[in-house]
């Protein structure tokens, strides 16, 4: 058998929204609008222990606006050596529950999953929230299955950024 590799083009829409609040300020209520993944919890779990229901309990009780940050990275820290000042904070946000729906029809959705986010400021001051539109992304495996979270996804990040004052319905709802 003769195994071919794959090349797929994809266009993606990245969003930057314009935050009317502080950096700080927005970050902290981002952080906790997505609280960080506890990993903690599964390093004793033995997997023929736990169910999926349990585990889909879990992430929701976890994740009250459906998404977990994976991780956080303070971007500015090394750049500021570099001369740039500005604040940034890039994170991986998700739902391991809501990745699943996709993985068990094509593992490479992980290329995507968790969602990259990122809070920075402009050289003028003003913060942005940006993030690829998870549909983008998600359509470019061709399976209907798939785009369909990846919609799914775009509504849910609407949501979250509307509890947190940044207007992004028209677009991520369209």
């Amino acid at each position: 058998m003769t195994v071919r590799t794959r090349v797929t083009s994809h266009e993606v829409q990245r969003l930057e929204f314009p935050v009317d609040q502080t950096y700080d300020e927005f970050r902290d209520r981002y952080e906790r609008a997505v609280p960080a993944f506890d990993a903690s919890r599964w390093g004793d779990v033995d997997p023929r222990d736990l169910d999926w229901a349990t585990v889909q309990a879990n992430a929701d009780a976890a994740a009250p606006r459906g998404f977990l940050l994976y991780l956080r990275n303070e971007v500015d820290l090394v750049m500021r050596l570099a001369g740039h000042p500005e604040r940034c904070t890039s994170y991986l946000m998700g739902n391991h529950t809501i990745a699943e729906r996709m993985y068990r029809h094509d593992h490479a959705v992980m290329l995507y999953a968790p969602l990259r986010t990122q809070i920075h400021e402009d050289p003028d001051g003003q913060v942005w929230f940006t993030i690829d539109r998870p549909s983008t992304r998600f359509a470019s495996f061709d399976d209907p299955r798939i785009a369909e979270v990846g919609v799914e996804l775009d509504h849910k990040v609407a949501d979250l950024l509307t509890a947190l004052d940044v207007d992004s319905t028209a677009i991520l709802r369209a």
